[in-house]
Parts: structure tokens; sequence; C-alpha cells
């Protein structure tokens, strides 16, 4: 029975370590055994966890980061038990996700991942492993991490650094640990981010694009009977974050509210606590839910779906609105616009409010909206069920192993 160790910062929490576990799960149905190494936040799994460091490591390294800007080169006591207990599992295969998050020390792993003997695949979900800082670039307008970084634009952001600014070293060593490995595959989860690994010093690797996937027996058109009479006249927007900023189109929003008249309710989920009490009157909050089930009812429930993010990868959300049978409307950002075609949404310049009133006035007052969601539904079925999607994962194994 072959062994896969898949390592991310979180497990069966969040969409990316969603990803994670359904890989396992599928791996497992499949003969292998699944294991899955993480930095925090956990829910249960189907695979064995294998919990990396502790709070107190994950905060000294969030401290050195801020200080320094080493991300990524603390954390090597518990690297270091990492690596004691991948010799002691013997995966036939590694799997690397976010390997940033204040809970690993990549010179270590990958100076052991160069000696392992052991064909890598690393899923690469946002653009940190190309750069000597951010995980996005896009806002900023940089491209430094073509040639080599230095006077870092985005130092305050993720993973924010107070007083140095040290990405011209990080740059020179991602570059030199990122490219150790002589059987590394890549896997950007779009066109776009494909595009910036040819651009950047990984451009050697072996590279195959897989898109994300999601779960369509979960995300699928249901009806939500939680929604009131007074709302079910009205035309429904909805948008959805992990983390609300104005990166992700919050400011956006409230200036979209502004110019839809009453007929139009929008709904923002995934907001903190606090946020939702500083929303506008007129702006319906909820907070971040873990419920796939309440999240597949919202979504159904709208008639449209935007997504006004700044910098973006591949956003889950797009094709979970899909799914759902809600036609979506984003900014042209990263691989966002991947995730539609002219039959189910619209791609709307970056930050053309006007142009996004316009976008939803003509999804919610079309003479053919039924016939929109069964293309939305369609489209997500045929190219984003997770099913078909990590399948690739699996036939990409394989093809690792017999080779």
């Amino acid at each position: 029975m072959p062994r896969l160790l898949q390592i991310n910062i979180t497990a069966n929490w969040g969409s990316h370590g969603r990803i994670a576990e359904e890989i396992g799960q599928l791996a497992m149905q499949n003969g292998w055994e699944s294991y899955i190494a993480y930095g925090r936040w956990a829910n249960p799994s189907k695979s064995h966890l294998i919990k990396i460091g502790n709070m107190w490591d994950e905060r000294w390294h969030g401290v050195q980061s801020r200080l320094l800007d080493n991300h990524g080169l603390a954390s090597k006591t518990a690297t270091k038990k990492l690596i004691y207990a991948i010799k002691e599992i013997k995966p036939d295969l590694i799997h690397l996700h976010n390997i940033h998050g204040y809970y690993l020390n990549y010179p270590l792993l990958f100076d052991f991942l160069s000696n392992a003997n052991v064909p890598v695949v690393w899923t690469l979900h946002d653009c940190w492993t190309m750069t000597g800082h951010c995980s996005h670039f896009m806002i900023s307008g940089c491209d430094k991490w073509k040639t080599g970084c230095y006077a870092c634009r985005e130092l305050k952001e993720y993973p924010s650094s107070w007083l140095r600014d040290n990405s011209r070293n990080n740059f020179r060593l991602k570059k030199y640990w990122f490219n150790l490995i002589t059987d590394l595959t890549l896997v950007p989860v779009c066109n776009w981010l494909s595009g910036v690994v040819s651009d950047s010093f990984l451009k050697g690797n072996k590279m195959q694009r897989i898109y994300n996937g999601i779960d369509i027996s979960v995300f699928k058109p249901k009806v939500n009977n939680a929604v009131s009479d007074n709302r079910k006249k009205k035309f429904r927007i909805i948008a959805v974050a992990s983390k609300w900023t104005d990166r992700k189109g919050l400011s956006d929003i409230v200036q979209i509210r502004k110019l839809l008249d009453e007929d139009f309710q929008i709904t923002l989920v995934g907001l903190t606590l606090n946020q939702c009490k500083n929303l506008p009157s007129d702006i319906d909050g909820i907070v971040r839910t873990n419920s796939v089930n309440e999240l597949a009812e919202l979504y159904s429930s709208a008639d449209v779906f935007i997504n006004p993010t700044y910098e973006d990868n591949f956003p889950t959300t797009n094709i979970e609105a899909l799914a759902c049978g809600t036609p979506v409307i984003t900014y042209r950002t990263g691989g966002s616009p991947e995730a539609i075609d002219e039959n189910t949404g619209m791609v709307v310049e970056v930050g053309d409010i006007n142009g996004l009133v316009a976008g939803i006035k003509k999804v919610c007052q079309s003479e053919h909206k039924e016939e929109t969601r069964r293309l939305c539904r369609e489209r997500a079925v045929k190219y984003f069920n997770k099913n078909d999607r990590y399948k690739e994962y699996l036939d990409l194994y394989q093809s690792l192993l017999n080779k």
C-alpha cells in the first residue's frame, strides 16, 4: 500500500485544508495510506494527522518574521521533529501545499527532501513561493520577483515585517532551496498562476496545472427556507470571503450599496463580529461559517455572486457559487475570471465600481435567469467536480511512482 504525506498549514480547515483532506480521502479510496502534517487549525480528518510545532513555536516564528522579515526561516526544532516523523512514515510521495504560515523552516525541509529520493508534488495556492516577501503582488503592480526582489512594497502585508526588509536575501534563499529537488512537480491551481511560475526562478521545474475542485453533491442548488418574504421580493447579491479587507473589495461593496436602489439586497459572509456591527444598515453581515450546507444555501438563495477582489489566484468561492447555480461577477484579477464564461457570469476591470453595478443589474434583471442557473451548474459539474480534479492528482502520483 503506497503512502501519501501532505503538508499544509491547516488540516481539513479552510479551503486549502479541505483540498488536502479530500485528496487524502480519494487516495485512500484508491488503496493509499494517507497522512497530513499541519501547523495549526484542524478539524477531524480521515487521514492520519501530524501536528507540527506548538503555539509557542508559532508565536516565536511570528515575532521573528515581524522583526527580521525571515518568514519560513524559524521553527527549526518543529521542522526537525517533522523530518523525524517523515523518516518513520517512509512515504512513497510527499505533497506540499502552503508551507508558509509561521510553522516550518523551509531550508531544513528542502535540504531533507532533496536527499530523500521521494517524488515531491507542490500545489501553489499563491505567489509566496516565487517572491522575496509577499504572497500577492497584484495591487502594488510589482514585477521585481521576475529578476530579484528588493525594497519590498508589500512589507507591511502578510507576512508582515515591521522593521526590516529582508526581501533580497529571502529571494536568494528561495531561489536556491526551492530548486534543489530534482524530482519536483509544481501544480499551479490556475492558468494565470502557471504564467507567473513560467516567469519566475521556478520555471525550470516540471509543471502541471490542476484546478481546485469542490464537492458538487454538497454545493448544489438548494432552497433556503430562512429567507424572509420581504427579502424574496428583492434581488439578492452575495459575496463571500474567509477574511474581509479592502483588498477583498469590502470598501467597493459599500460603494456599490450606495449606487443600488432598495430593490437590491447585499449579504456579506465571512465577516468578524466587529465588522458586522460596523456595516451600513442596508448590508446584511454574516460571520464566517464552516458549515458547507449553510454556505450552499446562501449561494443558492442569491441572484448573483460578486467577487470584487483586488488580488487572488483562483478563488474557490467562485466555483462554489457556480455549483449552486449562481452566476458570478468578478474583477479581472489573477485566475478569478477562469471560473466563468460568457454564459455564467461577467468579468469587470479591477476597481470599476460602475461596471460592477451595471453587471449586477444586467444579471439580476435578465429574462433568462433559469437558463443561466442551469449553465452555471453544468459548468461547475464539468470542470470543477472534486472527484475529477483530484483524480488528476492521483494520476500524477501514479505517473511519478511508475517513473
